[in-house]
């Protein structure tokens, strides 16, 4: 019988760097409309640092305010890897500082994504190559007991992400994609970079930007106008 609730995947399938790759300099606002605009992760999981993220997921789910699966996944994950840790969203107990921080940085990863507290938030706020989210701080350290699962789909921020997901994430917040998306969705999302970089461009020459939509969708809505 599987011991569902503490056991630990120790592989799975990670996409190609290269499509990952393909997301680096797209904001993720963009990205997030051409997904209809419900990728990302809930508004709560904000930058601990100006560090723009790109990575894949790596999934740990523990209990709240406990991070032993936390370190066990520091051991396992690869470069470029994305560490996720699902809590249940607690904030009572930080999962990570400093010192775990810098660890994840010598081996090559790409971030932590913590839905709940970090700590040593004024040194990983000054980091500038290694993104941190997290709903917020407090001093308080964590439990190191158990039970948890790493490389299982987690609940984090109200998305559900799986081991090997696409990540990407800017000052504006973070979102998920599905590897077999990403291909037609990096394309998609470098033409929304491209025509907003002309409507900027028309802005600034003067030009203006078009408006007809607005009174087209008012008319649409049979608004009224009143004297």
């Amino acid at each position: 019988m599987a011991n569902v609730g503490c056991r630990i995947r120790k592989e799975f399938e990670r996409p190609d760097r290269k499509l990952v790759e393909a997301f680096k300099d797209i904001p993720v606002a963009n990205i997030d409309d051409c997904m209809n605009r419900t990728a990302a992760v809930d508004s709560q999981l904000k930058p601990m640092n100006k560090a723009r993220l790109l990575g894949t997921a790596f999934t740990v789910k523990a209990p709240a305010g406990d991070n032993l699966m936390f370190h066990k996944a520091l051991d396992m994950a690869k470069p470029g890897d994305v560490l996720v840790i699902a809590t249940f969203g607690s904030q009572s107990r930080s999962l990570c500082g400093e010192i775990m921080t810098r660890y994840a940085m010598s081996k090559g990863l790409a971030g932590f994504v913590v839905d709940g507290c970090i700590r040593d938030s004024v040194e990983i706020g000054q980091i500038t190559d290694f993104p941190v989210y997290a709903k917020g701080v407090t001093p308080n350290g964590p439990y190191k007991n158990g039970p948890g699962e790493i490389n299982f789909p987690v609940s984090c921020g109200n998305q559900v992400i799986c081991p090997g997901d696409i990540l990407v994430g800017d000052g504006d917040g973070l979102l998920v994609i599905k590897p077999e998306e990403a291909a037609e969705l990096a394309e998609r999302a470098k033409k929304v970079s491209r025509d907003e970089t002309k409507q900027f461009a028309g802005i600034a020459a003067g030009t203006g930007l078009n408006r007809d939509w607005v009174d087209a969708k008012l008319e649409s809505i049979g608004v009224e106008y009143v004297d």
